[in-house]
């Protein structure tokens, strides 16, 4: 008798497609999504294919901000009309209904709805919705911290974020973020610590501490006393692997110039803090709500010079804020200089309906406040080449992360954040990945030559 041949079902794995907005917490985020779908069978392809789902992950810290989420939603809609699209995050969480509106959008999520959405997506991959399905918590029930689970991977090869806490509560008065995020709440140490192993073993050999406010660690805690983050690193520094540890911002309005020094302490901590100034005005300062002046934060950098005066101090700057006077650019002037900052992050101010700045008198035209950000740009370029001039003849690790594309150079960062540039004939094979001892040799591209 004739055998009759077998019958094989086709399996055609299903496709996922994802797009960042904003900050290095979004990134985490968007990689334990990634890590999640993964798990359920999808393969994730790049945003500019065709996919069966495309997620995008938003951002609100400005107008132009909500403008490209809309943009980014609209663009994967159109570029697969037969796709599942959510949307998640900051925009999502302060303009639920708004999102909820475009059409062709099947879910919009939360910031602290993300750890269900794989679930809801394969709910509507069996039965789709007529219209985009909710799952917003207003903010007063922001107030869990909710695990992503424990991350294996990280876009490139040498670096991964790890983020340790959610929520902010110091409410600057131009700022949404807080609304966005909910209360303080601080992942579980353990967790953490389980996570920095897990990547330590993948090959990591720098991770980046992340968190709506990473000072804020632990303070949810009533017995933290402001000790938690430095409790953290601690534990941290006590994990074996050949890794160091970078902090992706400090903010001055949490942390003393003691508490900065504990952190400081930590022997696998990098040379570098993120440590945001907005303005170098008092007035302005006070106005944003910041919670010091500025005299507090030159003694936070003071200290920090005094123990490493190549230690790298990144900034952000804020020009335009309502009521800003020529003598208050003139002080943010000064304080770029004599903050010798590596490096300076310039925004223009963005008039964000439901902050107390919005309501603010003196609102900065455009076109002024577009001249003073040209105005700080430039000294703040300045300072970065001068810093990156008093680090001539110095040694640092540098972590290769990629080959350039022309392939004459690799480039990673010092330890002291400066994009370093070091010729790939000194390499008998690939260094991306490993740490490399280098000297800094002057200005280069946008950042510092490396000879090694």
């Amino acid at each position: 008798m004739q055998k009759t041949a077998p019958e094989y079902k086709v399996i055609t794995m299903k496709k996922v497609a994802f797009h960042t907005l904003g900050c290095k917490v979004n990134q985490y985020e968007t990689e334990a999504l990634k890590e999640r779908f993964e798990a359920g069978g999808y393969t994730v392809v790049p945003e500019e294919e065709t996919a069966d789902v495309y997620v995008i992950n938003t951002c609100t810290v400005t107008n132009l901000a909500d403008r490209k989420s809309r943009q980014f939603i609209r663009r994967a809609i159109k570029k697969n009309p037969d796709a599942i699209v959510a949307a998640c995050g900051c925009y999502v969480q302060i303009n639920p209904e708004e999102a909820a509106s475009i059409p062709g959008v099947d879910l919009v999520v939360g910031t602290n709805g993300k750890q269900e959405l794989f679930d809801k997506v394969e709910e509507l991959m069996e039965k789709r919705s007529e219209t985009a399905l909710r799952m917003v918590l207003p903010y007063s029930e922001l107030t869990e911290y909710r695990s992503d689970g424990i991350i294996s991977a990280m876009d490139g090869r040498s670096r991964a974020f790890i983020k340790i806490q959610e929520g902010c509560d110091r409410f600057c008065s131009y700022c949404l973020i807080p609304f966005a995020r909910g209360r303080v709440r601080s992942r579980d140490a353990d967790e953490i610590l389980e996570e920095v192993r897990a990547l330590v073993g993948k090959g990591f050999r720098e991770i980046v501490l992340t968190g709506i406010n990473t000072a804020l660690y632990g303070r949810d805690d009533p017995e933290d006393e402001g000790k938690g983050f430095a409790r953290l690193l601690d534990r941290i520094d006590a994990v074996p692997g050949d890794f160091r540890v970078r902090l992706s911002s400090l903010e001055p309005t949490v942390v003393s110039p003691s508490q900065v020094a504990d952190v400081l302490d930590h022997e696998r901590l990098c040379h570098h803090l993120h440590l945001s100034i907005q303005s170098g005005s008092d007035p302005v300062l006070k106005a944003m709500n910041r919670g010091y002046a500025r005299a507090e934060y030159l003694e936070i950098v003071d200290m920090i010079r005094k123990r490493d005066p190549h230690f790298g101090i990144t900034t952000d700057i804020i020009c335009g804020f309502p009521g800003e006077t020529e003598k208050d650019v003139e002080d943010t002037l000064a304080l770029i200089k004599e903050a010798a900052f590596a490096r300076v992050h310039v925004f223009g101010y963005s008039r964000r309906d439901g902050t107390k700045a919005a309501a603010m008198p003196g609102q900065i035209p455009a076109a002024v406040k577009a001249a003073r950000v040209k105005l700080v740009s430039d000294a703040a370029e300045l300072a970065a080449r001068d810093f990156i001039e008093s680090c001539r003849g110095l040694e640092q690790i540098v972590l290769p992360e990629r080959l350039t594309d022309d392939g004459r150079f690799y480039e990673g960062y010092s330890g002291n954040y400066l994009m370093t540039y070091i010729h790939a004939e000194r390499f008998d094979e690939d260094p991306c990945g490993s740490f490399v001892k280098a000297k800094l040799d002057g200005p280069f591209m946008d950042g510092v030559r490396g000879i090694c």
